[in-house]
């Protein structure tokens, strides 16, 4: 009992630091598999520390159609293989009796070039469909799978139930009629199984009720190209919003080794956060450890004026109890880590059986860390009861009972 404390707060550092990489190998892993070769368009201002406030949720509406259609000039942007422009949102898909509450993504038909997507069964809208806002959707594998098991989707009618929660909708409608022509690829997690593709004026309008662009994104040419596209994107933005001051621009262009640093560092600031919460267990434990110390020292006591009788220094009886905090402690600590690895372990082979590519990661340096802290919270909860141990008078400890 003594001890647990110590345990539970090392193993908290050891599981916490452990998710934080395996949810960071994740998450990068499936961005890395969209290509080294993209280029993001966001609305709103950002500086290079950090993401434009569009990435929490919060409403920008400074793109729109035209810049789109501007940066898929050739003669602007040359290096542009394919450009998406896109918005997305949350919606229940309904197939008779059957219903999912899923994400969407309303886009046109050069998605597929630019974010790779491949098809199970049937195919991705056309351009044309999309311009000529057909009533037709994409479904992701597991939504096929929820609504439809071993049916053929291809050809069959599902619903989205339009929400009362945007503005400019018409709530009377109450749900708009797809015909399903394709089925998403299963991926290797299913991190992105679950949405649906629709053609763009749909989901902006008659889903969303707004009229501009939540994200464009470009697939250049060759990621040697990259920086020059950045820079005529930007080019074409500023042109398209007349801002001549780079300082007042009001989108955010970033490609894919950038939104990898943001993402680092936004996973490794939460992980640091959350091991300095599970922190305080120690402080708990220690505090603990310090308590016993003290009532030890109270039942020891004649044995530390014996001790002192035969010749121990104050300097012998402050090491022996500042050693036997230490040994707990320590103890404490590789127990705690002995738990935190094995907690993690099984929390990366549950999430591996949901289907999520999730790495189990034990950092050394975390267990150095662990070891180090646990030594140095023994020196310091025990230091006080073995400085009481030492100074005791000899002559009253042996008179104590």
């Amino acid at each position: 009992m003594t001890i647990l404390g110590i345990v539970i707060g090392v193993a908290g550092v050891i599981i916490i630091i452990s998710l934080g990489a395996g949810a960071q190998s994740l998450v990068l892993g499936q961005v890395t598999k969209l290509g080294t070769n993209l280029v993001g368009v966001l609305p709103g201002q950002s500086n290079e520390n950090g993401p434009p406030a569009a990435v929490f949720g919060i409403q920008i509406k400074t793109l729109s159609l035209r810049d789109l259609e501007a940066i898929k000039d050739k003669s602007k942007v040359p290096y542009a293989e394919a450009v998406a422009g896109f918005v997305s949102g949350n919606a229940t898909i309904i197939s008779g009796r059957e219903s999912v509450d899923t994400s969407f993504v309303a886009t046109d038909g050069t998605y597929p070039k630019v974010q790779n997507v491949e098809m199970e069964k049937g195919e991705f809208f056309t351009e044309e469909e999309s311009n000529a806002g057909n009533n037709v959707i994409v479904l992701g594998h597991d939504v096929a799978q929820s609504l439809f098991g071993d049916i053929d989707p291809l050809g069959q009618v599902v619903k989205i139930k339009i929400p009362n929660n945007n503005p400019g909708l018409n709530s009377e409608v109450g749900s708009i009629p797809f015909r399903v022509i394709g089925v998403q690829k299963k991926l290797g997690t299913v991190a992105f199984q679950n949405q649906v593709f629709i053609p763009f004026s749909i989901g902006q309008r008659q889903l969303l009720g707004i009229d501009y662009l939540q994200f464009i994104r470009i697939k250049v040419n060759d990621s040697n190209n990259v920086k020059a596209t950045i820079e005529d994107v930007t080019r074409v933005l500023r042109e398209q919003h007349r801002i001549k001051n780079p300082s007042d621009d009001d989108f955010s262009v970033r490609d894919l080794a950038d939104a990898i640093k943001l993402l680092t560092g936004i996973t490794d600031t939460l992980s640091l956060f959350l091991s300095l919460m599970a922190g305080i267990s120690l402080i708990v434990g220690g505090i603990g450890i310090m308590n016993i110390m003290l009532v030890t020292v109270s039942e020891r006591t004649r044995e530390i004026g014996l001790r002192k009788a035969i010749g121990a220094t104050r300097q012998n009886i402050r090491n022996q109890f500042l050693f036997e905090s230490i040994v707990l402690t320590l103890s404490g600590g590789v127990l705690g880590i002995i738990l935190g690895i094995v907690i993690s372990y099984l929390i990366a082979l549950g999430a591996r059986f949901a289907g999520y590519d999730w790495a189990f990661i034990i950092s050394p340096t975390a267990i150095i860390l662990a070891v180090a802290v646990s030594i140095i919270t023994g020196i310091i909860f025990g230091l006080y009861p073995a400085l009481k141990a030492a100074r005791l008078d000899p002559i009253v400890a042996l008179r104590y009972e």
